[in-house]
């Protein structure tokens, strides 16, 4: 993709329909995370999921998207090593201390929302504790430079300083992207960088920011699946997304209820 083609500035109105599409998104997650419980199928989750877009006139923009072969899902499950892209299954079944990332998207009235979340079932270990914190921490450094007159090296260099300076490790090889009409849009926001450069943030400005962090390696592999993404070392991942909207003021987050 050219990126810097692919940028595309929201008016007022377009962001209050990314909001609707958010607030489906975000009621996806709060489904499925009530049903992280062991013996539930990564199937079941999806699901649970699409049960919910069907009751709000939404599809998800995962379904069928093009790739080594269509994506089957409309979420992406991913359980413990698996970073992002994991197909849900009937056979995967979730087991106590497992960590869970969920991605979604939501299509509504043409605009997409794109958010992800990660959390334990049932008792976690303290390391998986810090992972989810810290993953999620990361997101939040993120989002707070999404404001006007910052650029969107800030944002990435936040979320490199936040997870590195605490151990752990940033993909180098999946990033976060604008977002609107189309799930993946300019500009492309790595999770590493450098302050001062990329593109000038300005109202309208829409990004799904999303810090995806390894506990042992920043390098990943693809599983023959074609679509699941491991950590190379097979250690821990955590996955944490927001939809945001640059405004005058605070950052606007889109994915929340």
């Amino acid at each position: 993709m050219d990126w810097a083609r692919q940028i595309h500035v929201k008016t007022p109105a377009e962001i209050e329909i990314m909001r609707e599409a958010g607030h489906i998104n975000a009621t996806v997650h709060a489904t499925v995370r009530e049903l992280l419980k062991p013996g539930v199928t990564t199937a079941d989750l999806n699901a649970a999921a699409e049960e919910v877009l069907r009751k709000h006139n939404a599809v998800s923009p995962f379904k069928n998207y093009p790739g080594p072969y269509p994506y089957p899902a409309s979420i992406t499950v991913c359980v413990n090593e698996e970073l992002v892209h994991g197909i849900p299954t009937k056979k995967r079944k979730l087991q106590e201390g497992d960590i869970v990332s969920i991605d979604c998207g939501t299509i509504f009235e043409g605009f997409v929302a794109d958010s992800a979340f990660s959390a334990g079932v049932g008792e976690t270990s303290s390391a998986a504790k810090k992972l989810l914190d810290v993953t999620e921490g990361a997101l939040v450094a993120g989002i707070d430079k999404m404001r006007p007159g910052n650029r969107t090296g800030d944002i990435s260099a936040a979320i490199q300083q936040y997870v590195e300076s605490r151990g752990f490790y940033v993909t180098r090889e999946y990033t976060g992207h604008g977002v609107g009409r189309q799930m993946h849009e300019g500009p492309q926001v790595p999770n590493y960088g450098i302050p001062g450069r990329g593109l000038l943030l300005r109202p309208g400005v829409t990004i799904a920011l999303e810090p995806m962090v390894l506990v042992g390696t920043s390098k990943t592999k693809v599983l023959p699946d074609q679509w699941t993404v491991i950590s190379a070392d097979k250690s821990l991942t955590a996955h944490f997304e927001h939809s945001i909207a640059v405004t005058e003021g605070e950052p606007l987050i889109l994915t929340v209820l």
